[in-house]
């Protein structure tokens, strides 16, 4: 199978299955003399890590990494560096029941990747979805928290937004909030409110969908390019790439569909500090190139298909039938993806800053 690697100075390749021995990356283009240990991956694999709370899928993985290469320490300081060589990041898998999907190994779960897969490969891993599983962003999170290390100054941060049809108020925007609810949410009245929305959704069988804001600060103006690698276009792509996304914007996004030219264009001055912009509707990155304002993504997370509630479907010799799944899922998807989108945002800001040093200097 090909196309598991993404990036392109700053590279990485994803490997293993939902219920395999392990997932894991390899991290190559990493520069050297960085200082990365586990205890830096892990942070933030402990917020994508499943069942932490009633709202995510009760799967029990520690998902404790372990770096088998490119780093060593110091020669003069001890402190542990990277070396310029591939990381290669390996994370066990202890949890898992296979055993839980016997009874649809023949039958095409509505929503998911069975059918597509198998028409494209001819076989399926039927346990949770092999490659196709939500567990392969493990390893983009790790990936990640590398990729966090290369743009000195830089911090990347994500929320959830929006759940179903409600929405935060933006005006109770609180970062400090979304470590402090099972959500990543950034508005500490619409968390409560999602409690017992989605206890209600989740008692039920069913599932939501929600969307994700990803914002990047202390990025360098100047990174991308104007045809074909334009930092928005790479930016959509990561973001596309994880499991159940289903639409991508750029700052103000199809909103800006509904603005005039006066109200949508950054106006301009000139500050202390030099050039200002007075609002950032464009989302950090105008003709494909980041601006140095905060870089602003969204995307939308579609509704965990797999459900307690009957569909309908046919199995493998093309017969109808119907399928209910059962397992552990999470019930709004979303939630768990808050960390993996900030990890494609860094790994796509770190390659196009590699990119950029390399034809400019």
């Amino acid at each position: 199978m090909s196309h598991n690697t993404f990036g392109h100075l700053f590279r990485v390749t994803t490997f293993g299955e939902s219920h395999g021995v392990a997932i894991g990356c390899v991290v190559d283009g990493c520069p050297p003399l960085i200082p990365l240990a586990a205890e830096d991956i892990q942070q933030d694999l402990d917020r994508r890590r499943p069942g932490q709370s009633r709202f995510t899928t009760q799967r029990q993985e520690a998902d404790q990494v372990k770096i088998l290469s490119g780093v060593m320490a110091h020669p003069e300081s001890g402190v542990q560096v990277t070396t310029g060589t591939p990381i290669a990041l390996l994370i066990e898998n202890t949890d898992q029941r296979s055993k839980d999907y016997s009874d649809i190994k023949d039958k095409y779960r509505p929503g998911h990747a069975d059918f597509t897969y198998e028409s494209k490969y001819g076989i399926r891993d039927y346990r949770g979805g092999g490659r196709s599983s939500a567990r392969e962003t493990a390893s983009r999170v790790a990936a990640g928290a590398v990729a966090r290390k290369v743009i000195p100054g830089m911090t990347v941060r994500a929320a959830l937004v929006q759940m179903g049809l409600h929405k935060i108020d933006r005006e109770k925007w609180d970062w400090d909030e979304v470590a402090r609810n099972p959500f990543f949410c950034p508005d500490k009245d619409k968390a409560a409110f999602f409690e017992s929305y989605l206890d209600g959704i989740r008692k039920s069988g069913s599932s939501i969908g929600a969307v994700i804001e990803v914002v990047a600060e202390g990025v360098p103006a100047g990174l991308g390019a104007p045809i074909y690698a334009k930092l928005d276009s790479d930016l959509a792509t990561a973001m596309m790439s994880i499991n159940a996304v289903k639409g991508v914007e750029i700052g103000e996004g199809f909103n800006a569909a509904a603005l005039s030219g006066e109200q949508n264009a950054d106006e301009m001055r000139m500050g202390n500090n030099g050039p200002s912009f007075l609002s950032n509707h464009a989302g950090g990155i105008l003709g494909g190139i980041s601006t140095g304002q905060p870089v602003v993504v969204r995307f939308a997370v579609k509704p965990t298909s797999s459900i307690l509630s009957p569909r309908r479907t046919i199995d493998r010799s093309g017969a109808d039938t119907d399928i209910m799944t059962k397992g552990r899922h999470d019930p709004c998807v979303g939630i768990r993806a808050v960390p993996v989108g900030e990890a494609m945002m860094a790994c796509v800001l770190a390659d196009h800053l590699l990119r950029h040093r390399g034809q400019v200097g």
